[in-house]
């Protein structure tokens, strides 16, 4: 985004700005730079046919590593909003016909492809065709070759020339279907993930319990995959009955009813496949499962990596996660077991189907001449490719399959209702909300509903305060108005346009203005004017670089404070009609609560209609209408004075406020009643003291210049920028990759077995082959060298031999490739979840799960093959060579050239695909991450009505992905079709050769032998380039594991000989000494020279602004971040020479952000599965007990992803209760009661004072009342210690810091009670 006027004043060197993690367009239209013309869209018809339209990247290409805008643009008919309105209307017309069910996807997608894939099935049979031409031409030559000129073509360059003429025709027509089915593949891929992506910011409430983050990742990631590899196979499907066909009347031609035996045998092996496929179908079922749980527990980690840490869970987490890969691993095995079999089958194919056609030929007399058993054994070669590929497109026949119902089942699940809330034009209404008799319910099964008989009726420009405990239904009462909760009864009217502020912050990845602004145009006096009132003027001032300066995922470098005022701001810009405020003050001090609700909600949004959720009391009276909420019902209704003369349960919570606002008060004026009598001054009143405001809010202006930079810089590497690029090798891919990889297991030892296996399996069929070549008569008036007994045995016994090799190679194969991916899965997930927490902090979980998802699979499934493949067909090449050089020796004089030539050309293409490789993987983590965004964002999304807005920014993820795909497999295509007519014309100099040969001077069966195999040179050729490029492409998923598999870790979690004692800490006396902390080296220290003592057993309280550095002090403590000078000792133990299990796992923490895990209470209180049922009630004897029991399943109580089945507050009590559970003799709180209401957070408080009365508690709070009866104050200010004593002490000091604040807190309070006397 371009740098507008300056909005904040701070100096900013636009040269040093980066760009943000996701370059992405947030409207149809692009930006002037991203203009690119589509090299392949202004091709013409000979630059399509030969691919030399791509000659202009290639040469970019080679001069330098190609960067992500150095790509051309794809063609208009491939881009992704295109493909996605095509597939949309396809959709839409199966709908109408045949309704909306399973096989609907299926034949939407049919519709989607089918003109395309006509088209590239025509190639495919031309090319399937042509291939059989020089086959059925090989007799003709071997009887040309042994002086019969005038059988059939007679002359030997006509010959030649049908032969090259074929294999040309073959080349165009090959390299064009695989371009045209890739081109198809991308298509499909894009439709795909742009539904899935549209389906998963519509989900219904229901269907988003159903699924979890982690699933839908996989859908988008590894499902699509297996479809899209469907589609590259599915040509295989109508080619191999044209192949069989054209084969069965080749072989019937030369021998007759052998080529019956011939089919009969094929027909055999394909059946063989049938339950083989079956069975893999169910493991492919199997393998998905397992992985959806794998990817789930996997991003689940990752969401809450933070607190695995505090709580010393990472270890029993990477556990988990260890076992289930182990059962993933299980399944993998099982397939790969049986691909195996398939893989021995398909090869030992030719060799079978030769064996019981020759048999069958002996044994009802067909006389086998050379010419005949060379005609046979190439077509027998011919078939080896269909039947070799067989098991393949069957094993992706069932991956695609299951992979297709997944996302057919996920594209049918339920929507959000767009008939939940009624839109009432603006100029018809006068009330901007109205509810009538509604009930609503999260779970439409259950017989009791959320929310029941509300009615509500909000007229413009109303202020609506709703409030209530814990669990009593506030934040669905704002979901009911937004249509987030499904409606049983009633109806639900709204007029005007929605913003909403959710009650956890939802912050996108991306600049803080980005944020803000939220995709509508920028105002630059509008935009200054919120940002003053939403206090974010000073913050702006601090940061790196402004209001340009760059957010982490989940806004994870900014406090809870700044993150709730970017959403307000956010709101606040939308200039909308209604607001919904979800306790949007609970991570907020009192200085900036007060202010934002006074110059926001009481200025700006005066004249709007606002309904706010609140725990604050104080700001209830100036409400024109409060909501009192208890279990799921309007409990009461009304102004403030008329609920208190009610006398029914609201001056409950008032009460509460009341007796916390009266601890302040009378701890404020004992400290002046002890200072006044020491000084002999008469006691001035502190209510009636309204004289100390001037000085008061210009002390509060003195503090707020002593704030620190703030947590936003603590990650912040060059100006502001949190998130970097991914990391991306450049150049060639090091061969300490390919090392690596192939020495994993057991030293690379199974390697040489592998490579030798295949050599003896290559070295038997060339042997047998020559074997039936030699022995064989030239003709049906000679007889045979040897009988045809002995010649048969010597077939059948190198036949077996060849099958052996096969076995024993596939096998090790498999083994040998799972072992390794097994290794590589192991190093980077203890390598990734030991790594320290600023790693977390600066990496998007998509990065992450992108390389435990589609990466992992490569290794899994793919690579081995590909490696395997690779190195067998170059095997086979070289055979190839040396039968045809024994005869056509004269061709190595045109062979070395042209390998000179061929090797050439692939350097040449190689450093283009090899970068074009690496920018496809690195664009398809942004899309995944975006997803993952959208998905925890979708409520807010779709109240702010920016679904068609996120939706284009995920086509142009979608399209930033395929350019560099689409061009790469482009550029394969570019290099196949340039070697392939390089092979044609061997071959066909190699013919020549073999007509200008005198007479006599060659055996012609030898000679017909090496024509045999000259035909496949080509297809051998290509299969080599493209399973080494594939190689090339595939190890990158190597190269990038590798990269998570080297961060540099923590300290140790143990260390032996330094372990603290079992009952330590004792006392839990801390001591901080000289301690200086900053996040990295270049960036300035956070904590400076803390020295302070936290007695044993004492209560401290923990107070400053946002950004003093309250939270880095609890961070250096747990060794989140490590001290750079100074120690910290407990109990006399410095915390630094101990291990971080022992640390962490002696102290307790609950954190700001309530954090549950999906599965069930009980899992959530105690993962680690430490405690017994009984001893879980016991400590759970406070609310979270009573709310536990009024659940039916108790403990076993669900709990979704995220725990948002639950409310924050009720989140916040079970972090509580493991706190009351775990009970060490050291706790700290970080804001723990923020959204609770008062008089909840009254009874924890008093439940703490009971339990942890023998304890050391560190408190961290903006509700001054809960740190006020503290035995200690600390007061943080730009990193340092302000003020550290008891509160009585600080309170008798009129010009402390701590006086400061609790007049602030208490002229608030009272200030609202005046408000709500004069209304």
């Amino acid at each position: 985004m371009s740098r507008e006027e300056d909005v904040i004043h701070v100096p900013i060197d636009s040269n040093s700005l980066k760009e943000p993690l996701l370059q992405v367009q947030t409207s149809k239209e692009p930006h002037a730079e991203d203009k690119r013309s589509s090299l392949y869209g202004s091709a013409s018809l000979v630059q399509l046919v030969t691919f030399s339209w791509l000659n202009p990247l290639l040469a970019t290409g080679k001069r330098k590593p190609l960067e992500q805008n150095e790509v051309p643009d794809i063609d208009k008919n491939d881009c992704a909003e295109f493909l996605s309105h095509s597939f949309n209307c396809c959709l839409n017309n199966v709908k109408e016909r045949y309704g909306l069910r399973t096989s609907s996807i299926y034949r939407a997608i049919f519709l989607f492809i089918w003109k395309k894939a006509a088209v590239n099935a025509s190639f495919a049979v031309a090319a399937a065709g042509t291939s059989y031409v020089g086959p059925s031409l090989i007799d003709n030559f071997v009887r040309l070759l042994g002086g019969d000129r005038q059988h059939g073509l007679n002359s030997g360059y006509i010959l030649a020339l049908a032969f090259l003429g074929a294999k040309v025709v073959e080349t165009m027509c090959h390299r064009q279907w695989m371009f045209g089915a890739l081109q198809l593949v991308m298509r499909l891929r894009a439709v795909l993930i742009s539904h899935i992506y549209k389906k998963g910011i519509v989900l219904s409430s229901q269907s988003r319990q159903n699924l979890t983050s982690g699933e839908i990742i996989n859908y988008m990631s590894v499902d699509i995959q297996r479809i899209t590899d469907l589609m590259w196979f599915s040509n295989i499907i109508w080619m191999l009955p044209v192949q069989l066909a054209l084969a069965i009347y080749v072989l019937h031609k030369n021998l007759g009813v052998g080529a019956l035996a011939a089919l009969a045998a094929t027909t055999m092996i394909m059946v063989c496949n049938i339950p083989l496929t079956r069975a893999q179908k169910r493991y492919q079922s199997r393998i998905m499962e397992a992985k959806d749980a794998r990817m789930k527990a996997t991003a689940e980690v990752l969401r809450n990596m933070k607190i695995l840490k505090l709580q010393a869970w990472d270890l029993p987490y990477l556990h988990k996660l260890e076992g289930l890969r182990n059962t993933e691993h299980n399944w993998l095995w099982m397939s790969l077991r049986l691909k195996a079999i398939s893989s021995f089958i398909s090869w030992g194919a030719p060799t079978f189907i030769s064996v019981v056609t020759f048999g069958t030929c002996i044994i009802i007399g067909i006389p086998l001449t050379a010419g005949r058993v060379l005609s046979a054994l190439a077509t027998f070669g011919m078939l080896q490719e269909p039947i070799f590929t067989l098991p393949n497109m069957l094993s992706v026949l069932a991956q695609g399959k299951v992979s297709g119902d997944r996302i057919a089942k996920y594209l049918l699940e339920d929507e959000m209702r767009a008939d939940a809330v009624e839109i009432v034009p603006r100029n018809e209404a006068e009330v901007d909300v109205e509810i009538d008799r509604g009930t609503f319910s999260w779970n439409q099964d259950s017989g009791c509903p959320t929310l029941e008989n509300i009615q509500l009726k909000v007229h413009r420009g109303m202020k609506v305060a709703i409030c209530g405990t814990v669990g009593s239904g506030k934040s669905s009462l704002l979901s009911c108005i937004l249509g987030e909760i499904p409606k049983l009864g009633g109806s639900v009217k709204v007029s005007g346009s929605k913003a909403y502020v959710s009650q956890s912050p939802w912050i996108l990845s991306g600049n803080v203005r980005e944020n803000i602004v939220f995709g509508i145009p920028f105002d630059n006096e509008k935009y200054k004017k919120i940002i003053e009132v939403c206090a974010l003027k000073k913050d702006f001032e601090l940061f790196a670089n402004g209001d340009l300066t760059q957010i982490g995922e989940r806004g994870i470098n900014m406090s809870g404070g700044q993150k709730q005022r970017i959403q307000l701001a956010r709101a606040v810009y939308q200039d909308a009609d209604i607001y919904l405020l979800d306790d949007p003050f609970s991570a907020l001090d009192a200085h900036t609560g007060t202010q934002l609700f006074k110059d926001c909600l009481m200025g700006v949004l005066r004249d709007k209609t606002v309904l706010y959720v609140t725990h604050q009391v104080e700001f209830l009276p100036v409400a024109d209408l409060i909501l009192v909420m208890k279990d799921g019902k309007v409990a009461q209704a009304g102004l403030f004075n008329e609920l208190l003369r009610q006398n029914i349960g609201f001056e409950v919570l008032v009460g509460a406020h009341s007796d916390a606002l009266e601890l302040i008060l009378n701890a404020e004026t004992s400290s002046k009643s002890l200072l006044a009598a020491e000084k002999n001054i008469p006691e001035a009143s502190s209510r009636n003291d309204f004289d100390a405001e001037k000085t008061l809010n210009t002390s509060f202006q003195i503090i707020n210049k002593q704030e620190s930079e703030s947590d936003i810089c603590r990650d912040m590497d060059d100006r502001g920028r949190l998130t970097q690029e991914e990391e991306r090798e450049k150049g060639s891919i090091s061969k300490d990759v390919y090392w690596s990889y192939l020495t994993a297991v057991r030293g690379g030892a199974l390697v040489p077995i592998i490579v030798i296996a295949h050599i003896f399996f290559q070295a038997l069929q060339v042997a047998s082959n020559y074997w039936m070549a030699w022995t064989s008569p030239p003709s049906t008036t000679t007889e045979s060298t040897v009988g045809l007994k002995f010649l048969f045995l010597v077939y059948i016994l190198l036949s077996v031999g060849c099958s052996l090799c096969v076995l024993i190679r596939t096998t090790l194969l498999v083994k040998a490739g799972l072992l390794t991916s097994q290794n590589f899965f192991q190093k980077m997930l203890c390598s990734t979840l030991c790594a320290p927490m600023s790693f977390f902090d600066s990496t998007p979980s998509g990065r992450i799960l992108s390389r435990a998802s589609m990466d992992q699979s490569v290794l899994d499934l793919e690579l081995p093959w590909r490696l395997g493949l690779c190195a067998f067909s170059i095997i086979q090449i070289l055979g190839t060579i040396a039968v045809m050089s024994q005869v056509a020796w004269p061709v190595f004089a045109i062979l070395i050239p042209v390998t000179a030539i061929c090797i050439w050309y692939q350097q040449y293409y190689i450093p283009t695909a090899r970068e074009l490789a690496r920018l496809s993987e690195i664009q398809k983590a942004p899309i995944l991450h975006h997803f993952v965004e959208s998905l925890s964002g979708a409520v807010t999304i779709r109240a702010f009505g920016q679904k068609d807005r996120f939706s284009n920014t995920n086509l142009s993820l979608i399209d930033n992905h395929s350019r560099p795909w689409f061009h790469n497999i482009s550029a394969l295509e570019w290099l196949s079709f340039r070697l392939n007519l390089l092979s044609n014309f061997v071959f066909a100099f190699s013919l020549i050769v073999l007509v200008n040969m005198p007479e006599g001077f060659l055996n012609p069966s030898i000679a017909g032998l090496a024509v045999t195999y000259g035909l496949t040179l080509n297809s051998q050729l290509a299969t080599i380039i493209w399973n080494i490029c594939n190689v090339d492409n595939k190890i990158i998923s190597v190269e990038r594991i590798m990269q998570y598999s080297r961060i540099p870790s923590e300290a140790p979690l143990l260390i032996e000989g330094c372990r603290p004692t079992t009952n330590w800490p004792q006392v839990g006396t801390i001591c901080f000494k000289n301690l200086e902390v900053r996040y990295a080296e270049h960036l300035p220290s956070v904590l400076k020279n803390i020295t302070c003592i936290v007695p044993g057993r004492k209560k401290v309280g923990v107070v400053g602004r946002t950004g003093s550095g309250k939270s880095t002090l609890i961070q250096a403590l747990f060794r989140i971040v490590e001290p750079r000078e100074g120690t910290i000792e407990i109990d006399d133990v410095d915390i630094c020479k101990i291990g971080l299990h022992d640390l962490r796992s002696r102290l307790s923490i609950i954190p700001q952000d309530p954090i549950m895990f999906e599965g069930t209470v009980q899992g959530n209180l105690d993962p680690l599965k430490e405690y017994s049922d009984s001893r879980i009630w016991e400590a759970n004897k406070c609310q979270l007990g009573d709310m536990i029991r009024q659940n039916s399943k108790k403990l076993d109580s669900t709990v979704i992803e995220n725990g948002e089945n639950w409310s924050v507050g009720q989140r916040q009590l079970l972090c509580l209760g493991r706190a009351l559970l775990k009970r060490r003799n050291i706790l700290v709180l970080d804001e723990a009661t923020a959204s609770v209401d008062t008089a909840t957070d009254g009874i924890i408080q008093e439940t703490l004072r009971e339990e942890f009365k023998d304890c050391t508690i560190l408190t961290i709070a903006h509700r001054i009342h809960t740190v006020i009866d503290s035995d200690l104050i600390l007061v943080l200010s730009e990193g340092k210690i302000l003020e550290y004593d008891k509160p009585s002490t600080l309170l008798e000091r009129e010009d402390s810091a701590f006086s400061k604040l609790i007049k602030e807190y208490s002229m608030r309070s009272q200030s609202f009670n005046n408000a709500t006397q004069s209304k």
